[in-house]
C-alpha cells in the first residue's frame, strides 16, 4: 500500500491567534488584576488609617526625623513658625498632634506634612511669602492634611504599590514601570481631592485665627502661568490647577461670608532674609 503524506487538519502546538494579540490580552489581564489588588489594598489602608494613633505615628516618624540634618535647621525662623502653628492649634483646630516645625534649606517653595506632626518648611517658601496671613494659610493647609489623615493615606498607598509591584514583577521590570504609570493616574484624582479639602480647612482656620480670610490665595497668585498645570494638564497633575484652586478658595470665602481685611506683616527675622523673587515656585506646592 502506497503512503501519501498529508498535512494535519489541526495542530495543537500552533496557535491561530496572533502572538501580538495574545501579548496584549495577557498584559491587559495582568494590568487589570494589579489595579484590582491595588484598589482593594488601598481601601484597606483607608480603613486602617483612622485607627492609627498619634503616638504610633510618632514612632513611625522616628525613621524620617532621624534623617534630618540639624545643620540645615534655622532655629530662629523655626521658632517663629512654631509659635504660629501652635497659636492656630490652640485657638482654632485642637488636632491631636504636638506639631514640630523643621525649617530646612531648599530651593523650592514647599512644605511637607510628615507622620507624627512633623512639618518641614523649606527656606524658599519663607523667602516667598509676603505676609503672616499667607504663611499661616500654608501651615493651616498642612494641618488640614493631618485633620484628614492624608499624610498617612499617601504613605500607605505608596507602600502598598511598591510592595505589590516588586513582589509580582521585580523592582526593575518593564511591567513594573508600566504599572507605576497606570496606577499613578488612578491616584491623581485622590491627591487633588486631598488638596481641595486641605485648602477648605486652611481657609476656615485662617479666618478663625485672624478674623478674616485675606491672604488665602496669595501664594497661588505668585505662581507663573507657564508653571501652572493648566486646563488640561490639571488631569495629569497631583495638585489642582492653580486658577481652579484660587476659584474654589474664593468661593469658600464668599459662601461662608468671611471678611477680607489688612494682612499682618512678617517679623524682621523672616523679612531680612528675603530674596525678592519667586523663581523657586513650582506648580507642585505644598
Amino acid at each position: 500500500m502506497k503512503y501519501t503524506a498529508r498535512q494535519p487538519e489541526t495542530n495543537v502546538n500552533v496557535t491561530l491567534t496572533s502572538p501580538l494579540k495574545e501579548f496584549f490580552i495577557l498584559t491587559g489581564v495582568l494590568l487589570g488584576l494589579a489595579i484590582f489588588i491595588y484598589l482593594i489594598l488601598g481601601l484597606a489602608v483607608d480603613l486602617i488609617v483612622p485607627h492609627i494613633s498619634p503616638d504610633l505615628e510618632e514612632k513611625m516618624a522616628s525613621h524620617f526625623v532621624g534623617s534630618f540634618d540639624t545643620r540645615d535647621n534655622d532655629s530662629e525662623k523655626a521658632a517663629y513658625v512654631q509659635s504660629l502653628i501652635e497659636a492656630m492649634q490652640s485657638r482654632c483646630t485642637k488636632l491631636p498632634y504636638q506639631f514640630t516645625i523643621h525649617v530646612r534649606k531648599g530651593s523650592v517653595a514647599n512644605a511637607l506634612a510628615m507622620p507624627g506632626g512633623h512639618v518641614i518648611i523649606f527656606t524658599e517658601l519663607l523667602d516667598t511669602v509676603m505676609s503672616e496671613n499667607e504663611l499661616a494659610f500654608v501651615l493651616a493647609h498642612e494641618m488640614g492634611h493631618y485633620a484628614n489623615r492624608d499624610h498617612l493615606r499617601g504613605v500607605g498607598r505608596r507602600f502598598v504599590f511598591m510592595t505589590m509591584s516588586v513582589f509580582l514583577f521585580g523592582p526593575d521590570s518593564s511591567v513594573s514601570k508600566m504599572l507605576a504609570h497606570s496606577l499613578n493616574l488612578t491616584e491623581l484624582n485622590f491627591s487633588r481631592e486631598q488638596e481641595y479639602r486641605a485648602d477648605e480647612f486652611a481657609v476656615i482656620t485662617l479666618n478663625c485665627a485672624y478674623g478674616h480670610a485675606n491672604g488665602a490665595t496669595d501664594f497661588f497668585e505668585k505662581i507663573p502661568k507657564e508653571r501652572d498645570p493648566g486646563k488640561f494638564g490639571h488631569y495629569f497633575a497631583s495638585h489642582p490647577e492653580n486658577r481652579r484652586r484660587i476659584s474654589r478658595i474664593n468661593n469658600i470665602i464668599q459662601t461662608k461670608e468671611f471678611k477680607l481685611a489688612e494682612r499682618k506683616p512678617l517679623p524682621d527675622i523672616i523679612r531680612k532674609s528675603k530674596k525678592g523673587n519667586s523663581q523657586g515656585l513650582t506648580p507642585h506646592q505644598f
